[in-house]
């Protein structure tokens, strides 16, 4: 197998990983944000907020790795 073959091997992989860990990532956010609500509904302005703020942060390991997955197909 070439390094050319490799590489992009390595950026699908590398992208579905990152993809996966993020998804387990949003639902955790996701369900401990309505578990918090659902215990404190007075506070659920201020969770929503730091809801919001964590999924994004969540979502820019996956953007990376595309970027990433992108840069390794042009050197393929």
């Amino acid at each position: 197998m070439d390094l050319g073959a490799a590489a992009l091997i390595g950026a699908g992989i590398a992208a579905g990983a990152a993809a996966l860990g993020a998804s387990i990532g949003n639902g955790n956010v996701i369900s401990k944000t309505i578990e918090g609500i659902a215990r404190q509904p007075e506070a659920k302005g201020s969770l929503q907020g730091v809801m919001f703020i964590g999924v994004g942060l969540i979502e820019a390991l996956p953007l990376i790795t595309v970027v990433i997955a992108f840069m390794l197909f042009g050197k393929a």
